[in-house]
């Protein structure tokens, strides 16, 4: 009688595992995945300085070289900058949407997805965003997006200066809201957004006469959506949003028939 765990005849212990041998991490990967940590709980936040390397190096047992490699790991990830002569240093960087924007953007084109379908996802999100916000009614919220609106405001004459802004207009909108998870993808798909903007600038050249009245007019819907969400008019916010952002698609999805990829280059 045989037992379940018994070994057939003939075959070896672990065969077919020869090759699979676990490489162990290195140091440098070890002392970056716990600055990442002590960055991502809040221990460190943004703008803090490091310790001095002396003090990290007798924290973690490391050498200087190993620890250096650990800041470019940091810094590639975009978690930390570093400053080099008197007084140099590591700092504390928090990722935006712009750091995400370039690995969301390969995973979408790889998916063959398009700008006009990012876009689509933004309309779905955004309009309900604004009824929720609004159907709040919290004072405070509505000062804070009229604050951004005012930012967006002084750049109308800049057409980089101004999807910026607007960017953070519609992320703000969508944190307001009171769904993090939302906002900050809405930030990164909106930086995929501005880049195409950037790229088809570079390309033709022209400056386009109606951008500042363009510009202008979109500021006026964001000023319209503030008093709205001061009404508590959670229904007239979603449709104001609905048409906004149906408005600006023509404009927004030139060259719609680029791939994600082709602006991320």
């Amino acid at each position: 009688m045989t037992t379940a765990n018994a070994r057939t005849p003939g075959r070896k212990a672990g065969a077919g595992l020869s090759g699979d041998r676990v490489r162990p991490r290195k140091m440098a990967d070890i002392v970056a995945a716990r600055i990442r940590t002590m960055i991502g709980r809040g221990e460190l936040r943004e703008g803090d300085w490091l310790p001095t390397e002396p003090e990290l190096m007798a924290r973690f047992g490391v050498s200087r070289p190993t620890l250096r490699e650990a800041f470019r790991l940091l810094e590639a990830q975009t978690l930390i900058e570093i400053r080099r002569g008197p007084p140099g240093g590591a700092r504390v960087r928090t990722p935006g949407p712009d750091a995400a924007a370039p690995i969301l953007g390969l995973l979408l084109t790889m998916a063959g997805t398009t700008l006009r379908d990012v876009y689509d996802a933004r309309m779905v999100i955004e309009p309900a965003s604004a009824r929720r916000l609004a159907e709040a009614g919290d004072p405070a919220a509505a000062d804070e997006l009229a604050g951004e609106i005012d930012q967006a405001e002084a750049a109308v004459g800049s057409r980089e200066a101004f999807t910026a802004a607007s960017v953070r207009v519609h992320q703000r909108l969508v944190e307001l809201a009171g769904n993090t998870t939302l906002a900050l993808f809405v930030g990164t798909i909106g930086e995929i957004v501005a880049r195409h903007t950037a790229t088809t600038v570079r390309e033709s050249r022209a400056q386009d006469a109606d951008m500042v009245r363009r510009n202008a007019r979109a500021v006026r819907s964001y000023r319209k959506l503030v008093e709205l969400v001061r009404a508590a008019d959670g229904p007239g916010a979603e449709e104001l949003w609905t048409r906004h952002m149906a408005s600006a698609r023509p404009h927004v999805l030139r060259g719609v028939d680029r791939e994600v990829v082709d602006i991320l280059d």
